[in-house]
Order: structure tokens, then sequence, then C-alpha cells
């Protein structure tokens, strides 16, 4: 069994921090393990005093809905997930969850080979920016956000793209 520990984080949160200092934009980032619970936290000065709840939050998210299904590489296509099926579910899964539930961009899960081994978060700027910075430090580690052998149907895959292009984002593909 793979695990990430806190150390593991840093790279990860340094990576974080240039692209988030480059954009003019401090954050709060998380990381937690598969069952959501939290391996490191951290915030920025200057970044918004709610942004690390609010990190964990969308990590956890992350963490909870990719282990239920590979339809949920990231928090963008959760949020339109459920815009698009049952709105008041995920207002729902945020009261029975303790105020956990958090989908918005900046979040996916963590991959060793087949594993996931848990989840990262970036809150304090838009859902688009915190996109953009956590992908930045994702591919600058080297972190992977699907299974090293992808079992995800054609049609899965095919609903994940149409998400990514309904809303606008290109270059993104499963």
């Amino acid at each position: 069994m793979s695990k990430i520990r806190a150390r593991d984080c840093r790279p990860f949160f340094d990576a974080v921090v240039e692209k988030a200092t480059e954009m003019g934009a401090p954050v709060s980032i998380a990381v937690v393990g598969p069952e959501g619970n939290l391996i490191a936290l951290e915030r920025m000065d200057d970044a918004g005093f709610i942004t690390p709840e609010t990190a964990w939050s969308k990590a956890y998210t992350a963490a909870a809905f990719r282990s239920m299904s590979p339809r949920f590489p990231d928090g963008l296509v959760i949020q339109h997930w459920f815009k698009e099926r049952n709105p008041q579910l995920m207002v729902n899964a945020a009261i029975f969850s303790g105020g956990r539930i958090q989908a918005s961009g900046g979040c996916a899960p963590i991959f060793i080979g087949d594993e996931m081994v848990g989840a990262y978060g970036v809150s304090g700027a838009t859902s688009d920016q915190d996109e953009v910075m956590s992908e930045y430090a994702r591919l600058k580690v080297g972190w992977s956000k699907t299974a090293a052998n992808d079992t995800t149907s054609q049609d899965v895959k095919d609903h994940i793209n149409a998400i990514y292009a309904k809303i606008g984002i290109t270059g993104k593909s499963l």
C-alpha cells in the first residue's frame, strides 16, 4: 500500500506558492489521504482567513468523489456534474459531511500507480486561477491525477470531455 506523507507535500506546496506569487493571488493548499483526513495544510501570508478550510474541503471532496467513481477527475467536473443533475444533492452532501464538500476548481486526486493515495486542494483565488496553480504544481512535481492503468470506460471519458468543452476548458481531456 502506497501512501503520501507530509514531507511529500513540500515540493507541491512550493510549486503552488511559486505560481500564486507570479499570479499575485495568495492561497492556501491542502493535501488529504484517500479517506479525506488532512496530511498537510499551508496558508500563504495574506491569503483569506477561510481559505485553509476551503482548500481542505476541496481536497476532501476530490478524494470522496474520485474514490466513488472515475467520473470525477477534478473539482470542476464534480461541480458541473452536480449543477446539471441535482444541485440540491451537493448542498445536502455539504451538510451531512459537516461542511466538507466543496466542489470547485483547484482540486484533484493523487495516484501512485493504480492506487489513489490522496487528493489536493488550492483555495484563495478564482476557481480558474486555483485550477491553474494546482495543475502547474501537479505537473511540476509529477503527481498523477489518474490511475496508471486507466480502466475508465470510453463513455465516461466522453462525458468528462464534454463537460470540459461545455465549461470552456481547452487543452484538458481524458
